[in-house]
């Protein structure tokens, strides 16, 4: 496992997807900057989810806000007090872990949930020594993971860098309710940073301390949550789910949209897991055994939340792993804005007049944990090419396509192949290689998720057209220059 998550930090790096911020300096544990193709990768991952998500939903809009927020935003949402992970230290030489990690790491018990003195008790009943000095732990103890910010001269005012994104929306949300004309649902999307002190950050971009987050709050009317006006045309769509009766089994169930419901799931919900899992399975194309939906118990999931579901990929060295979730978080947090900042949250239904305050579904995904799974998951050593193929979706990919000439000092070649690559970059992300021989520019371009390759060759001089290999079969078509845009036009739909 270890060797795998070496392998693929040093092609991230090689290649330019993301490496360690301040790396000159040895680096910072918790902090990734993106090199060209990762930034390219990680933005068209975020367009993806905003066209999928928010602006194809009528009254969704997406906002940005600061990313340090005042005091008493945290007090209001109970991070001061609960935003708190459990951590265990060593008695001699001062070596300190995440106590849940080091009980699941060494046990393969679940241990997410679990409270300070439970985690004490595992760690006794196993006899968890120090993976350092092999000595005795102390009793775990808890560590508040927000980064204080001291603002003005002489520290005037205190504020935090904010944990989530989700809180913005919160405060922003009465005054965006009064601007879009008073209508629920409404939808306030945030794709920006959140700043967490993790107490062991590790595994590349998959557990970090400065990280971006899309997510989406959707405020909705409370009495309306087992309803959903395109649910009865999707209710017999199947999840993939695990729900808490399949662990002992630990069985992936496909389960469809009705049996959910009958289960007691509200529509509503059931409807935003349905949306998940084509987002990943028809928009990602991520095989569906790769992908489940995974519910959370009464200990695992926050107080606030009635329902909580992880979206999980499986990636080759670490299993299942959380890259999102849906949360029904109901109204906890604009009830304590309310109480905190005094300003009412409460709107009236202007058919029925009942006042109310707005309940909250949450669709959070983990953009970097994102992109390290399509990574992990389209990563492949093939023996037979002699090279790495990243077979990314066409979607997301850094590069659509390449234009290679077929030799680089035959200039009529160089200069048709110019030609073209400069009219297509116009509607794709295009690249241009010219560099060593077409074998060694159709594995450059493999390496980096370049789906489809055009070459010119002699014969494009005389026919005028190209050939078009195929990254993932290595087939080749020939497509005259005249129709080729439209060609490609249907391949970047496939």
């Amino acid at each position: 496992m270890a060797e795998k998550t070496s392998d693929l930090a040093t092609f991230f790096k090689k290649k330019g997807f993301l490496y360690p911020s301040s790396d000159i300096y040895g680096g910072l544990a918790g902090f990734y900057d993106y090199g060209h193709l990762g930034t390219m990768l990680k933005r068209n991952f975020e367009n993806v989810w905003r066209k999928f998500f928010v602006e194809s939903q009528d009254n969704y809009y997406e906002i940005e806000t600061a990313n340090i927020m005042h005091e008493n935003v945290f007090k209001a949402s109970g991070h001061l007090e609960n935003f708190i992970d459990p951590i265990v230290k060593c008695s001699k030489c001062g070596f300190f872990e995440r106590a849940d990690h080091l009980v699941e790491k060494t046990t393969k018990i679940r241990a997410e949930g679990l409270s300070s003195e439970e985690l004490t008790r595992e760690i006794e009943k196993h006899h968890l020594k120090c993976p350092k000095c092999s000595s005795s732990f102390e009793k775990v103890s808890v560590m508040n993971m927000m980064f204080p910010v001291n603002i003005g001269v002489g520290n005037q005012h205190k504020a935090y860098l904010r944990p989530e994104t989700a809180q913005s929306p919160y405060v922003n949300f009465k005054l965006q309710y009064e601007l879009q004309r008073k209508k629920l649902p409404l939808g306030l999307a945030i794709v920006g940073r959140a700043y967490r002190n993790e107490i062991s950050p590790r595994h590349v971009t998959l557990r970090m301390r400065e990280f971006t987050q899309a997510e989406l709050q959707i405020f909705v009317n409370p009495d309306l949550m087992n309803e959903h006006p395109e649910f009865d045309s999707l209710q017999d769509y199947e999840l993939r789910t695990m729900l808490v009766e399949d662990r002992p089994q630990k069985m992936i169930v496909e389960r469809t949209a009705a049996e959910l419901v009958e289960r007691g799931l509200p529509k509503y919900y059931v409807y935003h897991l349905i949306k998940i899992q084509q987002f990943y399975v028809d928009e990602l194309r991520v095989p569906k055994h790769k992908f489940r939906l995974y519910e959370l118990n009464e200990k695992e999931k926050a107080f606030y939340n009635k329902y909580h579901f992880d979206i999980e990929m499986e990636l080759s060295e670490h299993g299942f792993t959380e890259i999102g979730g849906l949360h029904y978080r109901t109204d906890h947090d604009l009830k304590g804005h309310q109480e905190v900042s005094t300003q009412s949250m409460e709107i009236v239904d202007e058919e029925t007049g009942k006042k109310f305050i707005p309940h909250v579904l949450e669709v959070s995904f983990g953009v970097d944990r994102n992109v390290y799974a399509l990574l992990d998951l389209h990563y492949n050593d093939d023996q037979e090419r002699g090279n790495i193929v990243l077979s990314l979706p066409a979607k997301i990919t850094p590069f659509f396509c390449a234009v290679f000439p077929l030799v680089k000092n035959k200039p009529e070649l160089a200069a048709k192949a110019r030609g073209i690559y400069q009219e297509l970059r116009k509607d794709w992300r295009f690249f241009y290689d010219e560099v060593a021989s077409i074998g060694r520019r159709y594995a450059r371009a493999d390496e980096i998720g370049i789906r489809y390759g055009i070459t010119v060759d002699f014969e494009s001089l005389d026919d005028n057209a190209v050939t078009i290999r195929d990254r993932d079969t290595t087939k080749q078509q020939r497509v005259p220059v005249s129709e080729l845009k439209q060609k490609l036009q249907e391949l970047s739909h496939e």
